[in-house]
């Protein structure tokens, strides 16, 4: 069956609360990755904004080969808190799209589970 892993909670009394506990768990590490990876983006972006007296954007472009890879990097870094304002943005009439606003926020918490994962990995890889 395709949800064969959502019945692992099943069976005795123990092993049910056991199985509880390990989602809750796995979920909430899911949680927190993206909690790091959201924290980086904003904080990334914000200071961007401040140190470069302009607007952070997604773009690649740049007056120079190095300009453009630090353009990258950081639209990589700080995508996620890019992606999240430009689904707030307002259309026709002062109104937010809900559709663009979820599609926006899908994108952005996947992104920032990759951003999680890249900067607790880092900080796992330096500690040890």
């Amino acid at each position: 069956m395709l949800n064969e892993g959502l019945t692992v909670c099943v069976g005795p009394p123990g092993d049910r609360l056991a199985g509880m506990i390990e989602m809750t768990t796995e979920l909430l590490t899911a949680a927190f990755i993206i909690g790091v990876g959201l924290c980086v983006a904003g904080a990334g972006t914000h200071l961007y904004q401040w140190r470069a007296q302009q607007n952070a954007m997604l773009r690649v472009d740049g007056a120079t080969w190095l300009v453009s890879i630090g353009n990258l990097a950081m639209s990589f870094f700080c995508g996620p808190y890019i992606m999240l304002q430009m689904g707030w943005s307002q259309e026709d009439g002062n109104t937010v799209s809900v559709g663009s606003a979820l599609m926006s926020a899908v994108v952005a918490f996947g992104w920032a589970f990759v951003i999680g994962l890249i900067v607790l990995g880092t900080y796992v890889l330096v500690r040890s």
